[in-house]
C-alpha cells in the first residue's frame, strides 16, 4: 500500500506514513481510506497501478487483473503433471467462496465433497511455490518458536494480490468504494487478505493464526516479535469491540495486543489500534 501511494502521486499521503505521527494520520484519515478502499480494488499488480496512475479508469484495472489471472490459470497446464491440473484449479477456484465464510480454515470438504487435506497437498504446495498464494497456518499453542507449534493441515489460504481477489470474485468498484450492502458480506474477507499481504510485502514477520482450544474465538494473525509473540486482530470498519482478542488477552496476557481497524491510532491499556492503512508500522 506504501508503494502504490507513491505511484499514485499521493507521495505526501506515504511521506506521513514515514514520520509515525498519529496526529497528522488523523487529520487526513478520510483521505487515507479512500485510497485504501481504491487499493483493495486495484490492488499491487505492477501493471495495474501503471494503467491506473495514468488513466484513473477502473475498467481498465479490471481488463489487466483479468488478463493476469487469465494468464495464471494457462500456466496451470504448462507446469504441472496433468493430474495435478484439476486439482491446482479446484483449489484456486475456492479460495474466494473459503475467505468469504466466517471460519476462514481451508475446509477441502467445500472444495469436493469427501476430499481430505492429502488430496491436495501437491497443488496447494505448487500453488505457494510459484508465489500465487499464501499459506498461513494455524498454531496449537501461542508461545516460543511459532514454527514449532504450527500445525500443517489446519491453514488458510490467500491470493498474492487482493486485487486479484477482488477481480476473481467479481467486485464490482461502486459497491467497494461507497461501501454498500452488497460489499458488507465481503469485507473480511478483502480486509483479512489486504493484512496478510502487507504483513508479508512490508514487515519481515511470517504470520500464522489462532484458535482457542474450545474453538470460541480465533485471532486472525499472530507474529513472534523478538522474544514476544503479539496476537493482531483484523476490524474491515471502525467497530472496536474485540472480544476474541480480549479473551486471548485475559488468558495469555501477551506483552502486546495490536488490533487493526479503519479507526485512527489509540494506545489503550490493553492493545493497541493500528490502522488498516498504517500497518507498517508494527515494524
Amino acid at each position: 500500500f506504501y508503494e502504490f501511494l507513491r505511484a499514485v502521486h499521493e507521495e505526501r499521503l506515504a511521506d506521513l506514513l514515514d514520520q509515525r505521527d498519529p496526529a497528522m494520520l488523523k487529520v487526513f484519515h478520510d483521505r487515507f481510506v479512500t485510497w485504501l478502499k481504491n487499493y483493495y480494488y486495484i490492488g499491487g499488480m505492477p501493471e495495474a497501478v501503471a494503467a491506473f496512475a495514468e488513466t484513473a479508469d477502473y475498467s481498465v484495472v479490471r481488463q489487466i487483473q483479468n488478463d493476469l489471472i487469465t494468464l495464471y490459470e494457462a500456466d496451470f497446464s504448462k507446469h504441472i503433471i496433468t493430474a495435478e491440473i484439476p486439482r491446482v484449479r479446484m483449489v484456486w477456484n475456492a479460495i474466494p467462496l473459503q475467505l468469504a465464510k466466517e471460519n476462514k480454515k481451508f475446509f477441502f470438504g467445500q472444495v469436493k465433497k469427501g476430499a481430505r487435506s492429502k488430496d491436495f497437498e501437491i497443488a496447494i504446495e505448487w500453488l505457494v511455490d510459484c508465489g500465487l498464494i499464501a499459506k498461513v497456518n494455524r498454531v496449537s499453542k501461542p508461545a516460543m518458536p511459532l514454527k514449532a507449534y504450527a500445525e500443517q493441515n489446519a491453514y488458510k489460504l490467500f491470493f498474492l494480490d487482493v486485487g486479484l481477489l477482488a477481480a476473481i470474485s467479481e467486485l464490482d468498484v461502486r459497491s467497494l468504494l461507497d461501501g454498500n450492502d452488497i460489499f458488507v458480506e465481503f469485507k473480511g474477507a478483502l480486509t483479512e487478505q489486504y493484512v496478510c499481504q502487507q504483513l508479508l510485502s512490508e514487515t519481515s514477520y511470517n504470520p500464522y493464526y489462532f484458535t482457542s482450544p474450545s474453538n470460541r474465538y480465533e485471532i486472525n494473525f499472530m507474529i513472534q516479535k523478538g522474544r514476544e509473540v503479539i496476537p493482531l486482530e483484523v476490524k474491515a470498519e471502525q467497530n472496536l469491540q474485540s472480544k476474541s482478542l480480549k479473551a486471548y488477552v485475559e488468558k495469555y496476557h501477551p506483552a502486546k495486543a495490536i488490533r487493526f481497524s479503519m479507526s485512527d491510532y489509540q494506545e489503550q491499556e490493553w492493545v493497541t489500534n493500528i490502522p488498516l492503512f498504517a500497518i507498517r508500522w508494527i515494524t
